[in-house]
């Protein structure tokens, strides 16, 4: 009886090898280093805050996270590779308005910016500035409303291309003050802001950060920004709100996804994560040269965010018809 027991477990014994066996790696995230797609080219403000947002998640996460520059495709291609990727973790993205906002809203793209993707959480948002040649006679958004309307079909604006935000922000503005200008895209917002430097065109929505170093030397002059107060670093400029656009906002934001699916399990201690960096003074100092204001959120509000703001460009596209090819 005992020889019978003994070699019924030694005969089961190796089936016990096929079997799934809990190990410490498979209980605990993250266990490898963590790709980190920027739908971007390397260089940049959305390169830097990647980077550095990278290193300190890291550092608190116990793994590396390492900074992938895809980009191409006006985004798509990052944000594609991502909600392809396995729902494990182990690969994420630095979405932003263009991945997130405004694309949605005039393309029809490979993947769906809700359903392919699960939010992890906001990292900032750095409002947009009217700026204009310096040339031009007038110092608030008011003037410049009364020049465009003395001055039909004279004014062009820049932006950074069909379909971006700095597109879209001044389709609005010339929505609710019923005035017109000519759009003027081009490859990248570098090129643009050499136009209005020198007068070929005469405004552009660029994002603060971008538009600061220009303002600052005197060769383009700032009427007004989005948000809902004045920003610290143009104590001077007032808000659209302020100027008389009421409800007129737009943000160049940045934040944390996976592929969908993502467990809770892994959701949780990277939202924590990127939150306890957000709350490192010495972060937000650093973050302060791209006039970002960091945000932290958990994943339910940063998808509530991602949701609104498609619906809100959605809107204005379908308003002023803008939908273009892929």
């Amino acid at each position: 009886m005992q020889r019978r027991t003994l070699l019924s477990a030694t005969s089961a014994a190796p089936l016990l090898c096929w079997l799934p066996q809990p190990t410490h790696a498979q209980s605990t995230y993250p266990s490898k280093p963590i790709r980190y797609i920027l739908p971007l080219a390397a260089g940049g403000g959305a390169d830097m805050i990647a980077r550095a947002v990278c290193e300190r998640m890291g550092r608190l996460l116990g793994q590396p996270m390492v900074v992938d520059n895809l980009g191409g495709g006006g985004g798509v291609i990052g944000s594609q590779t991502t909600a392809r990727a396995a729902p494990d973790g182990y690969t994420l993205m630095q979405a932003y308005v263009g991945t997130h906002g405004t694309a949605p809203a005039t393309r029809k793209l490979p993947y769906d910016a809700l359903r392919d993707f699960t939010p992890i959480g906001l990292i900032g948002t750095t409002p947009n500035v009217l700026c204009v040649n310096a040339a031009l006679p007038m110092s608030d958004v008011k003037g410049f409303v009364d020049y465009l309307r003395k001055n039909p079909g004279k004014v062009s604006y820049g932006s950074g291309g069909a379909g971006s935000l700095t597109h879209l922000v001044a389709e609005l503005f010339k929505l609710q003050t019923d005035t017109f200008m000519l759009h003027i895209p081009y490859r990248g917002i570098a090129p643009a802001f050499t136009d209005l430097i020198s007068g070929q065109t005469q405004a552009m929505f660029p994002s603060l950060a971008g538009g600061l170093p220009h303002i600052r030397s005197g060769r383009i002059r700032a009427l007004a920004v989005t948000g809902t107060q004045r920003h610290p670093l143009l104590k001077d400029v007032p808000t659209f709100e302020e100027a008389g656009l009421r409800g007129f906002d737009a943000q160049q934001w940045y934040g944390v996804m996976g592929p969908a699916g993502l467990a809770p399990a892994v959701v949780k201690p990277l939202n924590e994560a990127l939150n306890k960096v957000l709350s490192q003074p010495d972060f937000k100092e650093k973050l302060s040269s791209e006039a970002v204001e960091l945000k932290p959120m958990s994943p339910e509000a940063f998808f509530t965010f991602v949701k609104t703001d498609i619906a809100r460009w959605s809107k204005l596209a379908k308003e002023r018809h803008i939908q273009l090819d892929t």
